[in-house]
């Protein structure tokens, strides 16, 4: 089964944002970086969700997020789902942090249990083809909302939305131009999907 292996972040500042990674999150070698100067403006397309235990674990990395230098875009709130909240890095990064639990029932923790990279798209539809074809299982859809595939044994779970329904999760205009700023890494590829994702061969060392 085709999976992600690693995710790269392409930022401004390696060394900087290494810090702020594993001051905020706890990070040292889920997430890749590489040096980018490409152009890139507004929304990127994506976002890196945290799926954690409980409330207080969401509370816990997002105050220390911003206390690494994090924008908060959205504050930590009860919703139908859970719980959440959502900030961006300082190399313009949207993280979501989020619980499907509506109460603590342990100690509060860093625990993080996955990593989702969502990828805005135009056609949901349309993607989710493009991926099974790429060797891709599906592991939940949604028609033409939402389509989330399986991770295997990958630290990173892959899922679809449609791209102005992500932004808008994120709290963001879903106006953007220029390099998404992140690379893919698998056992698949390399290729670059219909909305412009690039994805390559997994390397499996990370360097700030």
């Amino acid at each position: 089964m085709a999976s992600i292996e690693t995710v790269t972040l392409e930022v401004a500042d390696p060394t900087a944002a290494d810090r702020f990674y594993t001051n905020a999150f706890g990070l040292d070698t889920q997430i890749q970086l590489s040096a980018s100067e490409a152009p890139t403006t507004g929304f990127r397309g994506f976002t890196l969700s945290l799926t954690v235990p409980q409330p207080a674990t969401v509370n816990s990395l997002i105050d220390s997020a911003l206390d690494a230098g994090a924008t908060p875009l959205k504050p930590a709130t009860k919703s139908l789902w859970g719980y959440g909240g959502v900030v961006q890095a300082p190399d313009g990064t949207i993280w979501k942090v989020a619980t499907s639990a509506k109460k603590d029932t342990g100690p509060v923790s860093r625990q993080i249990d996955q990593i989702v990279l969502l990828l805005g798209v135009a056609d949901v539809a349309a993607s989710k083809r493009f991926y099974v074809d790429q060797g891709l299982t599906v592991g939940k859809s949604f028609g033409r909302m939402y389509v989330e595939f399986e991770a295997g044994s990958s630290p990173v779970k892959l899922a679809l939305y449609r791209r102005r329904a992500l932004a808008k999760d994120a709290g963001v205009t879903p106006d953007g131009t220029g390099s998404h700023r992140i690379t893919i890494g698998g056992d698949t590829g390399p290729f670059t999907d219909p909305d412009g994702f690039a994805w390559q061969a997994a390397t499996p060392a990370r360097t700030p």
